[in-house]
């Protein structure tokens, strides 16, 4: 492909198709500086940013919305099978042909001779083939539990475990723990290691989430708690900011840490 050309091509175009966002996607890896730089890893956060987003979208049932984060959350594959390309694992056309094939074997009863009275039925021989499928795979008593929020997958994977006696059974010991990720994150601090300090922030999350579980407090409803007094007390900060004539980014870290404490107080007072 002449990239430049193909892009004189696309820009002059008034409707586009599913060919044309690919080769978009093609000459952004080859042309923009951040989407050169995205991996597998890094486009994680977007695609579950996008899922929310075209959620809410659909709860709000506004149609205009839901076709922008509809676009926004396609566009994630096709960037992942734009990257598997580049590296011999994949394209975009093998990931649909995948998905086809899926649909044609899990649909017995609209490509085959299955019968099905309603949708219950249809659901009953969707598991049933899902099953089929996993036993002609290796799998893992813990391959069920499937979360996009990473803390309630933590505390189902671990709870999922504990079923099958996998799990601490003194307190005293899971806080030892605790610390000892804590230290080991210090030290990977220390020696300046980014792909050791990501490691070390995830077994410290891991680790308090579980810890979390054994005290019988939901990790997932204690963050949102704890978010939700954050953003109360920011817009504390934002308000006296505002009455003050003052701008946010031009604020001084001492005076935002004054009002963020005036907040707290504020709290302490009202209850």
């Amino acid at each position: 492909m002449d990239i430049n050309k193909e892009m004189q091509r696309l820009k002059r175009k008034e409707k586009y198709n599913f060919e044309d966002l690919k080769k978009i996607m093609h000459i952004l890896r080859n042309k923009c500086p951040w989407d050169k730089k995205q991996t597998f890893e890094s486009l994680t956060k977007y695609i579950q940013e996008e899922a929310f987003e075209l959620i809410e979208a659909i709860l709000k049932k506004d149609i205009d919305a839901i076709k922008e984060e509809a676009g926004d959350l396609f566009l994630q594959p096709v960037f992942i099978s734009e990257i598997a390309k580049e590296k011999g694992y994949f394209d975009i056309d093998e990931v649909i042909d995948s998905l086809c094939k899926k649909l044609i074997f899990r649909h017995p009863h609209v490509f085959g001779t299955e019968i099905v009275k309603d949708e219950k039925d249809v659901l009953k021989n969707w598991e049933k083939l899902k099953e089929k499928e996993k036993k002609e795979k290796e799998v893992s008593v813990l391959d069920k539990i499937k979360e996009l929020d990473p803390i309630k997958e933590a505390y189902k994977l671990q709870k999922e475990a504990a079923k099958y006696n996998f799990d601490w059974k003194d307190l005293n010991l899971l806080f030892e723990k605790v610390k000892e990720e804590f230290n080991e994150l210090s030290k990977a601090l220390k020696e300046n290691k980014k792909e050791e300090i990501e490691e070390e922030i995830g077994d410290l999350l891991f680790v308090l989430v579980n810890l979390s579980r054994h005290l019988s407090i939901d990790p997932f409803l204690a963050l949102r708690k704890s978010n939700m007094k954050f953003r109360k007390r920011f817009s504390y900060i934002e308000r006296k900011l505002k009455k003050n004539n003052k701008n946010l980014k031009e604020t001084s870290l001492e005076e935002l840490e004054k009002y963020y404490q005036e907040a707290k107080k504020k709290e302490k007072n009202e209850i």
